[in-house]
């Protein structure tokens, strides 16, 4: 019989604790860097965009234009919220249909589902992205700083045309449906500044001027 063959033997449990400990740094730092990527990804995009020119990216315009075209396009809306922020965000119609040079009007609906002031900021997107330089935006709430009380929900409106030069380009001829999306992302930055509450007061002056001013809204599906 092996004298030896009761004898403990605790080296290759340390090793097992020591490398489970190791997975465990790793995984934690892993998620670290995830969280910080989401936070960092709504300037790194906004300057993407600037940059490239791509990504949908849309112009902005302080001027409608003084002609619309017969040509008709669909725009579809579409709301979604990083898993980081604790809301429903989501469009008060689903579609439009606008001539091309005329002037459009959409209400997005946030609402704070957490019983703390929290603030989030959108990034935006527009599909086919060979559509987003004929898209033009009067007024939008994209990359400003949203602040929610708890259980608050706020209106924002966004106001745009399709610029009519959009004949002028074959390349963009079949398109007949544009979809504008906007993700809310986790803004802790704004609380720490003291920004509570500042969600009610975006600036709809913009927004107001657009003729005829009424909102085409249609029920949700439940």
């Amino acid at each position: 019989m092996d004298r030896h063959s009761d004898s403990p033997r605790p080296a290759p449990r340390r090793d097992a604790a020591r490398g489970n400990r190791r997975v465990a740094v790793v995984l934690a730092v892993v998620v670290c860097a995830m969280v910080g990527f989401a936070f960092a990804m709504v300037p790194l995009y906004r300057l993407f965009c600037q940059v490239t020119g791509t990504g949908g990216t849309t112009r902005t315009a302080t001027v409608v234009p003084d002609r619309t075209l017969d040509r008709v396009v669909k725009i579809r809306f579409e709301g979604f919220v990083n898993p980081g922020l604790p809301w429903r965000f989501e469009p008060e119609q689903r579609e439009m249909t606008l001539k091309v040079g005329e002037q459009g009007l959409a209400f997005f609906k946030a609402t704070n589902l957490s019983d703390r002031p929290t603030a989030g900021v959108a990034t935006f997107n527009v599909t086919p992205g060979k559509i987003g330089q004929f898209f033009n935006k009067v007024h939008c709430f994209c990359f400003d700083a949203q602040t929610l009380q708890p259980r608050q929900s706020v209106d924002m409106g966004v106001s745009f045309f399709i610029d009519p030069s959009i004949a002028d380009d074959p390349n963009v001829a079949e398109v007949k449906t544009i979809t504008l999306a906007y993700t809310f992302f986790p803004d802790p930055d704004a609380l720490g500044k003291g920004k509570a509450g500042g969600a009610g007061e975006q600036d709809t002056s913009a927004i107001q001027k657009v003729a005829p001013a009424e909102r085409q809204t249609a029920a949700l599906p439940k």
